[in-house]
């Protein structure tokens, strides 16, 4: 039996207005997985998933591919897990769409060939390389997101979290990102309120309430347990 690729006990964290944003939150992932992390705003869901990579750091412990998440090892974690935003805008800022999507593997210390290769082929999974000469402004919001999914897969992550995926998609596009996530075979976390996303992709939904995990489960199992709908 593989180990979990995310390992996380006992988490907490307040925020320094004194809100507690988590409250003793416990989570795995197995390798290959794809699981839906639903609840209403404010319920501690981006709070969490900012934490396995280290943007924020709580009481607790996480462990991303049995490492533990800590200052001296957040070089070596965000190579493993790649976080795609809810607004794509935050990660496209270069002027063209090659140059965005070769930036991280640059920073990873590639040379300007490699990060070209690596862009090149993330484009191409992603069915973008027509865009690559092209400014990112020009894009529409289902363009923007499958660039910044390539700009992640670019630094060949072992993990993908991705937060409100489907916000400013329209229902085509909603499908094209469902067909391209289910064929990257990377573990995944999905923050969302859309529950046919959710039913699309993941087979484990974990509910948050009020920074703890009120229930974990089979995603259909969770949305009757807690009456969850996309209006909720």
């Amino acid at each position: 039996m593989k180990a979990p690729v995310i390992q996380v006990h006992n988490l907490r964290y307040r925020y320094p207005d004194g809100t507690q944003a988590l409250d003793g939150v416990d989570f795995h992932l197995d390798s290959g997985e794809c699981v839906a992390l639903l609840g209403a705003n404010g319920s501690g869901k981006t709070t969490f998933v900012l934490h396995l990579n280290g943007l924020l750091t709580g009481e607790g412990v996480v462990e991303i591919c049995g490492q533990a998440v800590r200052k001296d090892t957040l070089e070596e974690i965000r190579a493993k897990v790649g976080l795609v935003f809810q607004e794509s805008d935050e990660q496209l800022f270069m002027p063209t769409v090659l140059e965005d999507v070769s930036f991280g593997p640059l920073n990873q210390g590639l040379s300007a060939e490699q990060a070209i290769a690596r862009a090149e082929a993330a484009l191409d999974r992603v069915g973008m390389s027509g865009t690559a000469g092209k400014a990112p402004y020009h894009l529409s919001a289902g363009e923007k997101k499958r660039v910044a999914i390539a700009g992640v897969l670019a630094m060949e992550p072992e993990i993908l979290v991705l937060d409100e995926p489907t916000t400013y998609l329209d229902p085509p596009a909603q499908r094209e990102l469902v067909k391209l996530l289910r064929a990257i075979p990377q573990a995944k976390v999905l923050v969302t309120h859309d529950v046919a996303f959710a039913r699309a992709l993941a087979s484990r939904a974990v509910f948050f309430e009020k920074g703890r995990v009120a229930g974990a489960g089979p995603v259909e199992e969770i949305l009757h347990r807690f009456n969850w709908s996309p209006q909720s």
